[in-house]
């Protein structure tokens, strides 16, 4: 009775909590909880660069499809799959970007749930953690729509006793509703116009606002002049901020300046992921050439996404993105990284090669890789208010100098506002953002809503369904308009159904 009257008298003892389990009621009690979890939602959004299988990178399910790169090794079958476009809910690919994905919408709920909550707090510092939450929940549901078209639509935390645990999709009208609803709040939060930290800002949310308004004018919403319009307004607010804070927002003068990392979350990076070696290096590593020696590390690199010959080529004569080592591409590069110089036999990117890291003539790298990977440029916001200011009424003296700086930068020259009729500029726009965008994971998305897609052949524009890609000669398809969902997805959630048509 003694050893039974002594259990007893330690329960009490037994069922404290240890301090050291947090749950979501015991952890958001303070401000720097708040921060925390909110810098939780940041590291997750990281997942873009996470591995895809040997040789491969979750972001280049945005590149494959595209027809602007091959590969110099065969070894992913996902990835062959994707240049080949008969990929399935079974590639690796489109399974890490939906978990990906809806892991930051869940985190970001968190935020939305738990912080306002907390006191005592200051309700700026509250404001801001907030809006910055629904900045990157917009942003994950941004990729989910345009990817998937109809989708679970998720706003609160969700355990496995949550009444819509397993739910069905949203149309996309919902969908791109809390979109547009998230970022009209986070313009409201108080967030900076700029923050060399790389956290959201004034700037980032109203580009990603007019890039949305922009999308909603296409396919397939087709909402058209109204969206336009709204596009054209919100990327005037950031030019015209840009245009008094040259210092804050601008375009760089030349293009290596894009890709060193001094530079990251500055001036044309409006909005970018942020890398750092002690946590994670910068992914883009793909894009080195198969087994020569442009870095430290020697013979090494994957050559899995490459530039086609095809694209390098629809560059204008003098165009500087296509010049070796001054623009997107090098052709040439220095053995181990600083050594003596030897022809590639081929053009690769070099769009997010970081000489400081990874070395340069004479100049051995330090073989830290600090180099952001940017989401939203400066430039593309210049070619978001050119094309939509002309979907509107056609061409205006913004909208060509838009294009003109473009244009400037690369050494080239354009034609003057006369010259040019809707049509013709609206090609001239297109152009630019294939050129200047490319390899960004944006040109994808640019095939979507336009469905259309460049020509190197013809330096047009054809429709998206029947054009053939020079990286695999195969033709996309109806049914490449949506990913298809996640088979393992699908197994989890018998709601999430039908499967995308041709599937």
């Amino acid at each position: 009775m003694a050893f039974i009257t002594g259990m007893v008298g330690c329960s009490s003892f037994l069922e404290e909590e240890d301090p050291s389990n947090l749950t979501p009621e015991s952890f958001y009690t303070i401000p720097d909880h708040a921060e925390a979890a909110l810098a939780s939602v940041y590291a997750d959004t990281r997942f873009i660069g996470g591995g895809s299988g040997i040789f491969s990178s979750t972001w280049q399910l945005l590149e494959a499809p595209t027809g602007t790169s091959t590969t110099e090794t065969a070894q992913n079958s996902d990835l062959n799959n994707l240049y080949g476009l008969i990929y399935d809910g079974r590639t690796q690919h489109i399974i890490n970007w939906w978990n990906g994905m809806y892991k930051v919408i869940a985190q970001a709920n968190l935020v939305l749930e738990k912080v306002p909550g907390i006191t005592p707090m200051d309700e700026a510092q509250k404001a801001k953690i907030l809006g910055e939450a629904r900045f990157l929940r917009a942003w994950a549901y941004f990729y989910a729509v345009r990817l998937w078209g109809d989708v679970p639509l998720i706003t609160a935390p969700q355990t496995a006793s949550s009444e819509d645990f397993r739910p069905s999709p949203a149309s996309q009208e919902e969908v791109y509703a809390l979109i547009v609803e998230d970022l009209k709040a986070a313009e409201a939060a108080g967030l900076p116009w700029t923050d060399v930290s790389g956290r959201a800002t004034l700037a980032a949310t109203k580009s990603l606002l007019s890039k949305v308004y922009l999308t909603m004018a296409g396919f397939p919403l087709n909402k058209g002049a109204s969206h336009y319009q709204l596009a054209a307004e919100k990327s005037k607010e950031v030019i015209d901020y840009a245009n008094a804070s040259p210092g804050m927002i601008n375009l760089f003068a030349t293009y290596p300046e894009l890709h060193d990392e001094n530079n990251d979350n500055r001036l044309e990076h409006i909005f970018m992921l942020q890398y750092n070696v002690v946590v994670a290096g910068n992914p883009m590593n793909n894009m080195f050439p198969n087994f020569k020696p442009v870095t430290f590390a020697g013979p090494s690199g994957t050559g899995s996404t490459v530039p086609t010959e095809e694209f390098y080529n629809s560059y204008e004569p003098g165009d500087i993105r296509a010049k070796n080592q001054k623009g997107f591409f090098y052709t040439t590069y220095y053995e181990n990284g600083s050594g003596a110089e030897f022809d590639l036999g081929a053009p690769y990117i070099f769009k997010h090669f970081n000489q400081q890291a990874l070395g340069t003539k004479d100049q051995p790298g330090n073989r830290a890789n600090n180099l952001n990977v940017p989401l939203i440029r400066f430039a593309e916001v210049l070619l978001i208010y050119a094309e939509a200011q002309n979907e509107v009424s056609g061409p205006n003296a913004l909208a060509l100098e838009s294009l003109k700086r473009i244009r400037d930068r690369a050494g080239l020259t354009t034609p003057s506002l006369g010259e040019f009729t809707p049509d013709s500029f609206r090609d001239a726009v297109l152009r630019e953002r294939w050129h200047e965008l490319c390899y960004e994971q944006i040109t994808w998305f640019d095939m979507l809503r336009l469905r259309k897609v460049y020509n190197e052949a013809t330096n047009g524009f054809d429709n998206f369904e029947g054009h053939v890609n020079p990286s695999s000669n195969q033709a996309l398809q109806a049914k490449h308009y949506l990913m298809p969902y996640p088979l393992p997805e699908m197994q989890n959630n018998p709601n999430l159904t039908p499967q995308n048509p041709g599937y």
